[in-house]
């Protein structure tokens, strides 16, 4: 045990033959213990240095130069008579191990140490001072020199005194800057050779380019005949730019990569889409009246309604007042099936001079069927009404809304909700499809939606919507349209003429009346076909 003077060494660490040089008065002391110390506190081992020069410096101040011989366990401190800080210290100079353990030990840190060496770029001077070092202590010392290391974990490895638990510890340090150190030359790896493969395509692409300008087979064909397609369309401004800087991106990428093809196919659907292409109306009450008529028999309380409708649009429109954004409804044609629900929408198309889609809605539960997937998943595609707009080739066509009452929704949204939008004349102007990212104005377009109840039709989706309700026919009625529709298309399919087969009324009532007790006509039909089928001769 010796008493010796305390040197702290603020948030800095000096291992046994370690060299440093310090600014400070010894006196005539030829060993001090230099302590590591952080925030006030002492680490509880310091190292055992030996003096080996002393300068006068300019201006009073003492410099000396130190030398760290081994460690040193501080003990009690008391302050001498000049007041400077003395501490008895047990000194632990390392005791060499014996032992097989210990060789592998130093064969394994050695190995880890000429690899992070490897990777650092090492030109062999550091290697070699390793190579040197006999010692085992020693040996796991040099970890400290690391500047990698924290001031926490060069105070742990001082305070390690066992020679063997401070060489284990010292490899788990290298392993750990060995391990930092492949996985930032692996990023780097991966980086240069990501750059070198961009640069190497981007090289063949313009090789390319050029050799398809030699054969006259240029891509930039495509790009001009996409801008010169875009010029020419009647998009709105802010679609038209949009296009124009896909057009710039699948310029600069050329057509080669994977998403030169989403480009592609995205400025293939907006030019799908009939920009300002438009049928022309026709406002006729008495004319929508004579094809209602023409195409069905009975439901006069639906086609005085049709009538009605189509009327207040003519006259709004002939004093020139804008649509309602506020009081728009839909027309909504609810009954049970076989009553002409979609047969009175095709009537109402036809009626108004306008293209007719039917978008069927039955089961849908994806909301995306209804605004469109995102562009970033795989095998995305614009929504039903994109669909619909394009098969339609115009922007004011009527559109069906088939089954709207079994309408559902799951974990992949609501499509109610996505209809609510469309059907309402104050948002449906400025509808967003996901996929094309561009505003739709759908307020031209008249949607007549179809359901067989109204009461598993969404609330708020029905509050939108004029009900208009089909009751069924009466016998009478049936007779009509068999006579009139029915008969005369089971004729043609079976391939008969008029002259050879004729039916007459009172069989007709006996087969509704009989063999068809349903509110519409397809049992009817049916009946009527598989019979005319197998006689294959005329009925009485």
């Amino acid at each position: 045990m010796s008493t010796l003077l305390l040197v702290p060494m603020e948030d800095t660490v000096v291992f046994p033959n370690m060299n440093v040089t310090l600014t400070v008065d010894v006196g005539d002391e030829e060993r001090v213990l230099l302590v590591p110390r952080h925030g006030g506190a002492y680490a509880k081992v310091g190292t055992v240095a030996e003096v080996l020069d002393r300068v006068r410096l300019p201006g009073g101040a003492h410099a000396v130069a130190l030398n760290g011989l081994y460690r040193g366990v501080a003990g009690a401190a008391h302050t001498d008579p000049r007041g400077r800080l003395r501490v008895e210290v047990e000194e632990r100079p390392d005791e060499e191990p014996p032992g097989v353990r210990v060789r592998d030990l130093e064969r394994e840190y050695r190995a880890v140490v000429e690899e992070i060496l490897e990777l650092r770029g090492d030109d062999g001077r550091i290697s070699s001072f390793v190579r040197s070092i006999t010692e085992t202590g020693a040996l796991a010392d040099t970890a400290g020199y690391s500047p990698d290391l924290t001031f926490e974990q060069k105070v742990e490895l001082l305070e390690a005194i066992d020679v063997v638990e401070r060489l284990g510890l010292a490899l788990g340090f290298q392993r750990e800057r060995l391990a930092e150190l492949q996985v930032r030359r692996r990023i780097r790896e991966d980086v240069e050779e990501g750059a070198a493969k961009q640069q190497r395509e981007y090289i063949l692409r313009r090789q390319l380019e050029s050799i398809r300008k030699e054969l006259g087979d240029d891509d930039a064909s495509v790009s001009e005949d996409l801008r010169k397609q875009i010029e020419e369309s009647e998009m709105p401004d802010a679609v038209r730019e949009q296009a124009l800087r896909e057009v710039g991106r699948l310029e600069r990428m050329g057509d080669s990569t994977g998403e030169s093809s989403m480009i592609r196919t995205y400025l293939e659907w907006l030019l799908a889409v009939p920009w300002g292409k438009r049928s022309e109306e026709r406002l006729d009450p008495a004319h929508a009246r004579e094809v209602l008529d023409a195409d069905h028999a009975g439901l006069d309380d639906v086609k005085e309604r049709i009538v009605e409708y189509l009327a207040v649009r003519k006259l709004r429109q002939e004093r020139g007042i804008a649509e309602d954004k506020k009081s728009g409804a839909i027309l909504t044609l609810i009954g049970p099936p076989g009553t002409g629900k979609t047969s009175v929408g095709e009537s109402i198309a036809r009626a108004l001079g306008r293209e007719f889609v039917r978008m069927s809605l039955g089961g849908v539960r994806d909301e995306a069927e209804i605004r469109g997937h995102r562009r970033t998943y795989i095998g995305a595609l614009p929504g039903r009404l994109v669909r619909a707009l394009r098969d339609a080739g115009t922007m004011n066509p009527v559109i069906m809304l088939d089954e709207v009452d079994k309408v559902g929704a799951d974990w992949r949204g609501d499509p109610s909700a996505a209809l609510l939008e469309v059907l309402d004349p104050a948002q449906n102007h400025s509808f967003r499809d996901h996929y094309l990212d561009v505003e739709l104005d759908l307020s031209e377009v008249v949607f007549i939606a179809t359901g067989n109840i109204a009461e598993t039709i969404p609330g708020p989706l029905l509050d939108r919507m004029e009900v208009i309700r089909f009751d069924g026919y009466t016998i009478d009625e049936k007779v009509a349209i068999a006579r009139g529709y029915l008969w005369p298309r089971q004729v043609e399919r079976n391939g008969l003429r008029d002259e050879e087969v004729s039916i007459d009324d009172g069989l007709l009532e006996t087969i509704i009346a009989e063999y068809t007790r349903e509110a519409g006509v397809r049992q009817l039909e049916r009946e009527r076909g598989s019979r005319l089928g197998t006689s294959r001769h005329p009925s009485p």
